[in-house]
């Protein structure tokens, strides 16, 4: 938390000999580290907490998340007198009540609990300071990457940023793993997973507003064209942002063209027939044609008997 708050000082002390992007990228490397130390944090949680509810991981699978649960639930073996409303969605918390009645574990030891409410507590503070870098960066996105801005906002642009590594990582990054930043892991609630696969595009004012049935098509658009003005901004291009307001519109008019109903089928005269009769001409492969499927002598002596009259004896 004091090397957060050192860094975000360091804000009015930027001068035109220190370029503001590298702060950014400051800011990004310690975003970076605030996950890892919260991934950490969150493995000695669940390892500690597996002996009194093993359950819960596999229900809430986001390690703030977890964190914020286990600190609420404590050693409490009537997870009816906890109050999880506000930390859960509904459904999630009907199935934690739900398996929680039916765990098989122990309360934990005083001790093992007091250091597994401390992790949390670290976990939350850790969170809180992440989200304190991703709104410093958020307000400085227009200075840092002005065409990302442009085309995906100030507030999407830097959790792509921060999730990446920077945004020099945002740039080498494939466009198809851009659409899964953010996104959800899929856990085994049994709920639905429909945008399992868009994480932060789906924040995004364009994919908003673009009907459901083109909005997988409208997010690879969007993944492409953010990785283009990604390049762009990585190397200090169109810093005015019109790059990107112009692939923005460019998004716009194909996202108007997929709506546009099919043109009408158009009926075709027939064509005028034509009396003269054609010359066939032969030759000498119409000729070997013909005789190749020419009636044999041998069928030609077949079915000479009419029935009902009598015929002279060749014999």
């Amino acid at each position: 938390m004091q090397k957060v708050d050192e860094l975000l000082l360091k804000v009015s002390e930027v001068t035109l000999d220190v370029p503001e992007y590298e702060l950014i990228a400051v800011c990004n490397a310690l975003s970076v580290d605030i996950e890892d130390e919260i991934m950490s944090t969150y493995n000695f949680i669940r390892d500690n907490y597996r002996l009194k509810f093993p359950e819960l991981e596999s229900i809430v699978d986001h390690p703030v998340d977890y964190a914020r649960i286990v600190k609420t639930i404590g050693n409490e073996t009537d997870i009816t007198l906890v109050d999880l409303e506000g930390l859960l969605r509904p459904p999630i918390i009907m199935v934690v009540c739900i398996t929680a009645s039916a765990t098989g574990g122990n309360p934990l030891p005083e001790d093992v609990l007091q250091k597994t409410i401390e992790a949390c507590d670290r976990a939350l503070d850790l969170d809180s300071a992440r989200k304190k870098v991703v709104d410093f960066v958020e307000t400085r996105m227009f200075y840092i990457a002005p065409n990302l801005s442009e085309i995906v906002g100030s507030g999407v642009a830097a959790k792509l940023m921060v999730t990446a590594g920077g945004l020099g990582s945002l740039a080498k990054m494939p466009a198809c793993n851009v659409q899964l930043l953010g996104a959800e892991r899929k856990n085994l609630a049994g709920f639905s997973c429909q945008s399992h696969h868009i994480g932060y595009l789906e924040q995004t004012e364009i994919f908003r507003s673009t009907p459901p049935a083109f909005r997988k098509r409208a997010c690879r658009l969007l993944a492409a064209k953010s990785i283009l003005v990604a390049r762009v901004d990585s190397t200090r291009g169109h810093p005015t942002g019109k790059m990107g307001r112009a692939l923005r519109q460019d998004i716009h008019n194909k996202i108007d063209k997929w709506q546009e109903l099919p043109p009408p089928k158009i009926v075709k005269p027939l064509l005028l027939p034509n009396s003269v009769p054609k010359k066939k001409r032969g030759g000498r492969r119409s000729r070997k044609m013909k005789e190749r499927y020419a009636v044999t002598d041998l069928r030609k002596l077949a079915n000479r008997t009419q029935f009902g009259v009598p015929q002279a004896s060749n014999y």
